[in-house]
């Protein structure tokens, strides 16, 4: 019986099995045409997205740039070409590739993506990882190529999504199919940020090192190129010990990469020394200079038909007239005498009196029969005082246009006389006209203005004859005696040697690196102390000296609540008019190269003077 079960189950059990077989045999006979069709699927699917990416590249417009990335600031820089300062939105200027030297472009290229001159504008590979990080929420990836960059610098946002880098990969290889490399690597240099508030090479090489980026060296463009990765860590390299050794290193595996790549030779490798960068953040002496680029702005626009919002927006550089050494050596000068002067309240220019009364201090020099106003100190801090002294400021002239009452001068000089109050700047033009001889020249501080290397203005001296031969002979006799009832030039100058008669004298030079001896320095061919008040009574004080190559006007003049008031007392135990005298005489030294605006070295003592003349003693 129990045999008989056994069969049973058995028999049973292979007819359970016998459709799992027949099921397996079907499978195995038709495994081909279901390999097929899965394959077709695939294919189909392949087909499917490449079409849909095709349509999808075909419809992508390479966007323009934003608004805020082609937007740039005005840069002002002085007589020689030292920085001034900025106007504009951002701190950013365009300039070609071209000027960029190639070494500095292959560091960038060598720190940010060294297959830049042969790859398709991706890297499949960074994009792969940025993907997987947002979808699985881990660390966001950077690693793109240079021509991603500068398309989510300058025409996309820079938010992280899948569908922002998608774009961003279509727009980048249309870039790279539809520009040169040259082209994209332009426009990546004028928009990434370096920090220190720079978008743009040209910027950031001002910023760093003090200099335009066609001047950068090898070591300054490493150095550049280096800090572009962390430009918010790397910005206060120079300052902040830590942060410069970490940039150092980075710099150093740039250069590395230069020399692998033969960028740059084993020697240029070997003798590249880590660059000194400019402090940060800037110093004080900036705000000063906002003074200086008022002054230019608005001739600036006026001459190109433009408002200055415009003109910051531009992206103009404007090359002023002034002398940036000197302007800053004035104001430390101004500023030492009136901390010193025992009255001030320690904050310069601008110290308060016992009543109130607030001393200001103008300072202006022009070159004669020219024009170009080398100095314009109208003021020590221009947060509390946006207000040019030199420039807008009336101040009572009292006795200085006696001089101009013995003739009769012309246009624009017809109606001085009767001018109550002239600001310093329009008696400066005054007696420079006197020092040239009766040619009246309009004081103007913006020399040229180009924009991106082209030039789009050039200034032309305004001049026309405002008096004659005979009328310049008469003030010019007057001053002459006034300058020597004032007495012996310089007034109350220590370690000065001066022979009588002679039209020099000797100052101590405070230069350092020069040796020490007596520097010749040209005697003013005139000079005119004057002011409103006397004594106690002081209300105003001017000093005007001159020579055929610099005009100089010191103006002294207090307020008080907004009214004007006496100087008498503001001056410390020194009267109003010598102080003035003392300033005037102080400058006119440093001009000719025997103060701190000398600079240092053997020709530290020979400055040249405005105009390009050689501050030689000769005096007409």
């Amino acid at each position: 019986m129990s045999t008989r079960l056994r069969a049973l189950r058995t028999l049973r059990a292979l007819r359970t099995l016998r459709p799992l077989r027949a099921f397996r045999t079907h499978l195995r006979r038709t495994r081909p045409r279901r390999l097929r069709r899965a394959l077709a699927v695939l294919l189909a699917l392949f087909l499917a997205a490449c079409a849909a990416l095709v349509v999808a590249y075909r419809m992508t417009d390479i966007p323009e740039p934003h608004p805020e990335t082609v937007s740039q600031s005005t840069v002002f820089v002085d007589s020689e070409g030292e920085y001034l300062g900025r106007r504009g939105p951002v701190d950013r200027q365009d300039i070609p590739l071209k000027q960029v030297p190639r070494h500095v472009q292959d560091a960038v290229i060598a720190a940010e993506n060294r297959s830049f001159r042969t790859d398709s504008g991706v890297a499949p590979s960074a994009i792969l990882r940025a993907a997987l990080a947002t979808v699985t929420g881990g660390e966001r990836q950077g690693g793109s190529t240079i021509t991603q960059q500068y398309v989510k610098n300058a025409l996309l946002s820079p938010e992280q999504s899948l569908s922002r880098k998608a774009r961003e990969a279509l727009i980048a290889v249309k870039l790279d199919r539809t520009r040169s490399k040259d082209e994209i690597l332009e426009g990546y240099l004028n928009t990434v940020y370096f920090g220190r508030g720079a978008a743009g090479i040209e910027s950031a090489a001002r910023n760093y090192f003090g200099v335009g980026a066609p001047d950068l060296t090898v070591s300054q463009g490493a150095a550049l190129a280096a800090l572009v990765n962390i430009p918010s860590y790397y910005e206060r390299a120079g300052a902040d010990a830590k942060v410069t050794g970490t940039l150092e290193r980075r710099w150093a595996w740039v250069l590395d990469a230069m020399a692998d790549s033969g960028a740059i030779s084993e020697r240029q490798r070997a003798a590249a020394r880590f660059p000194a960068f400019r402090f940060y953040p800037p110093g004080a002496t900036d705000g000063r200079r906002q003074y200086l680029i008022d002054a230019a702005s608005a001739e600036a626009a006026d001459r190109l038909g433009i408002s200055e919002d415009q003109l910051a927006r531009g992206g103009y550089k404007v090359h002023t007239t002034f002398d940036l050494g000197l302007q800053d050596a004035t104001a430390d000068l101004v500023q030492e005498r009136t901390n010193g002067n025992g009255s001030g309240s320690g904050d310069g220019d601008g110290s308060t009196g016992a009543k109130g009364a607030r001393l200001h201090t103008a300072v202006v020099a022009t070159v004669p029969g020219d024009g170009a106003v080398r100095v314009l100190y109208g003021g020590a801090d221009y947060a509390r005082q946006p207000f040019n002294d030199a420039v807008d400021g009336a101040v009572e002239a009292g006795t200085a246009l006696e001089p101009f009452t013995l003739t009769r001068p012309g246009d624009p000089l017809a109606g001085l006389a009767k001018e109550a109050a002239p600001t310093p700047v329009r008696l400066n033009a005054a007696y420079a006209t006197v020092a040239a001889g009766g040619t009246h020249a309009t004081p103007y501080t913006v020399a040229k203005i180009t924009r991106a290397g082209r030039t789009v203005h050039t200034a032309r001296p305004e001049t026309r004859m405002a008096m004659d031969e005979k009328e310049t002979a008469v003030i010019t006799e007057f001053l002459h005696g006034s300058l020597a009832k004032g007495g012996e030039w310089p007034p109350g100058a220590q370690g000065t040697q001066r022979a009588r008669g002679s039209k020099e004298y000797a100052v101590e030079s405070a230069v350092p690196g020069v040796v020490p001896g007596a520097v010749p320095v040209p005697v003013p061919s005139a000079g005119h102390s004057a002011g409103a008040g006397s004594g106690p009574g002081a209300r105003t004080v001017w000093r005007n000296v001159y020579s055929s190559r610099l005009a100089l006007t010191v103006a002294l003049f207090a307020e008080r609540e907004g009214k004007p008031a006496r100087v008498a007392g503001l001056t410390g135990t020194v009267p109003p008019a010598e102080y003035a005298a003392l300033a005037a005489a102080d400058v006119w030294q440093l001009a000719h190269g025997t103060g701190t605006a000398g600079g240092t070295g053997p020709d530290a003592t020979r400055r040249p003077l405005p105009g390009g003349q050689q501050g030689d003693g000769a005096v007409p």
